[in-house]
């Protein structure tokens, strides 16, 4: 077969390795012994072969590897892991190729060996230029480590740089989120990802804002160890109020698109032509394939997910039947029914600003969008909050402000 004849798909890596958990995340990510990732890195690249071959009809347009922070490995791992897919996936010669990296990892010599192993997109995660509120976030990095890191991203030959920045953090203010955002495009980096905090279950942050309680955690001294809260007052300064919020929001939006960088997404900002194709594949529904420890894939019409027991993933004998292996490591599929993929069609797909287009809905379902959805579509333009433009459906600006509760009125049942 081939490539032109191939169905795209995309691939998402996992290296669950990270320097230190920062207290916002509830990511699958944990410290491990330089051991540790080897052992790790030679079980992904037997899963890469195994999975490898029952995907020759499809042709990789993206790759993203992601983390914890993959920066954090020897980069001689990810040079080995990038040579696996490319000899046991067929990878499209423009593929877009990105790795996450965190500045307190991330060395001129792994950069330069990241570029011979074709990686062509670096993620960076910021998150703030002030220092304070970098503590406050349990990052182990400075501004200053930031700029030395792109720096010599720009001179190894990094050309597609994306910079995340994370807003409604404690102590947050406009003016700080302002400096955030002026310093940061300064810089021009050809995308910049800016989302708000969201204090998740099972982590520090949740244990102190996000059920008021009264045990909590320090950010970091200079010992890098996180310290009980003193019972005399609060570890952390109070989230910014819902008013700050809202204008860091709109701030954003209004700042962003003044310096050149379009919102094709709503939390998504770029120069022209340096969209990320791999996140525009999730909300476009193109197949992908998670590999490594807790993955999720999306193939076929199901979805799946490894383990996430790094024992049981280390432990798997994949010179046995390969068919036996990948069922053991995804466990049961879920197949998604027809309703559930129109849902998916419009809760994904009014993520980006040009929306849904009803011409894909029919090729897709074989079915008019009106059809489905028609009296929803017309009480969210009626109310401001949709609007139609030839055959495609977008969130109106105010829709984007509440695109939670807009995406939800789109459920079936």
């Amino acid at each position: 077969m081939t490539s032109k004849n191939k169905k795209p798909m995309e691939l998402y890596v996992h290296i669950p390795f990270c320097a230190r958990k920062c207290l916002y995340c509830d990511f699958l990510s944990f410290r491990a012994l330089a051991s540790v990732h080897e052992a790790y890195t030679a079980q992904l690249i037997r899963e890469i072969e195994a999975q490898g071959a029952f995907c020759r009809e499809y042709q990789v347009t993206t790759i993203f590897i992601g983390g914890g922070t993959p920066s954090v490995m020897e980069p001689c791992l990810i040079a080995d892991i990038m040579r696996a897919l490319k000899y046991h996936f067929d990878v499209a010669e423009d593929a877009e190729i990105t790795i996450e990296v965190n500045p307190g990892t991330l060395l001129y010599n792994k950069l330069h060996i990241y570029r011979e192993a074709g990686i062509n997109r670096l993620s960076i995660g910021l998150q703030s230029t002030d220092n304070r509120e970098l503590r406050d976030l349990g990052r182990i990095h400075t501004f200053e480590e930031f700029l030395k890191s792109f720096q010599c991203a720009r001179m190894v030959g990094f050309s597609n740089i994306n910079v995340d920045l994370m807003s409604s953090i404690p102590g947050q203010t406009l003016e700080s989120f302002k400096n955030t955002l002026k310093k940061v495009a300064m810089l021009k980096p050809e995308h910049i990802s800016a989302y708000s905090l969201i204090i998740e279950e099972g982590t520090p942050f949740w244990d102190h804002y996000g059920q008021g309680a009264a045990g909590g955690w320090r950010s970091a001294g200079q010992d890098g160890k996180e310290h009980p809260m003193a019972a005399d007052g609060p570890a952390f300064p109070p989230l910014p109020d819902e008013d700050t919020e809202s204008r860091i929001y709109h701030l954003t939006r209004t700042f962003l698109t003044e310096q050149g960088y379009g919102r094709y997404e709503i939390s998504n900002y770029a120069k022209p032509g340096h969209e990320c194709r791999h996140n525009i594949g999730y909300w476009t529904e193109v197949p992908y394939l998670g590999l490594g420890l807790g993955a999720s894939s999306y193939l076929g019409g199901c979805r799946f997910s490894n383990t996430s027991d790094l024992d049981m993933y280390l432990g798997l004998d994949f010179n046995r039947a390969p068919e036996e292996v990948l069922e053991q490591l995804h466990g049961p599929l879920q197949e998604l029914s027809r309703e559930a993929r129109m849902e998916e069609f419009m809760f994904l797909g009014l993520r980006l600003t040009k929306g849904v287009s009803g011409i894909d809905f029919v090729s897709m379902f074989g079915i008019k969008l009106e059809t489905v959805f028609g009296p929803v579509m017309e009480r969210l333009i009626s109310d401001g909050l949709l609007e139609k433009n030839g055959v495609w459906i977008s969130l109106t600006e105010w829709g984007m402000d509440v695109s939670n509760y807009v995406l939800s009125e789109f459920l079936l049942s």
